[in-house]
């Protein structure tokens, strides 16, 4: 379950990953399968090949992407989130949630 975003923050997410820009988006997101996990980053780009690359950079499996049409996106939450958060300086993705 997602919530904690603003539709226009979503919708501006779904512009920026349908023109092939790397883009993030943070929300809460509870699932069993993740306990003690409680928001989650999406980090998309419809341009499978550049969100490969990009996922490389920080060792993420191209099989974790998410082919969700028009939207592919790696998931992103606990350790992995908040040192790539870090490193790509947008920690404030997370801080409104703490």
């Amino acid at each position: 379950m997602a919530f904690g975003l603003k539709r226009e923050e979503l919708n501006q997410w779904k512009r920026n990953v349908r023109a092939g820009k790397i883009d993030f988006i943070t929300h809460y997101w509870l699932d069993d399968r993740f306990p003690g996990c409680n928001t989650v980053t999406k980090v998309g780009c419809s341009d499978l090949e550049k969100l490969k690359e990009w996922g490389r950079k920080y060792n993420l499996d191209e099989s974790w992407i998410d082919l969700k049409p028009k939207y592919p996106h790696f998931d992103l939450f606990g350790d992995y989130q908040w040192q790539i958060l870090k490193t790509e300086n947008r920690l404030d993705q997370l801080e409104r949630f703490k």
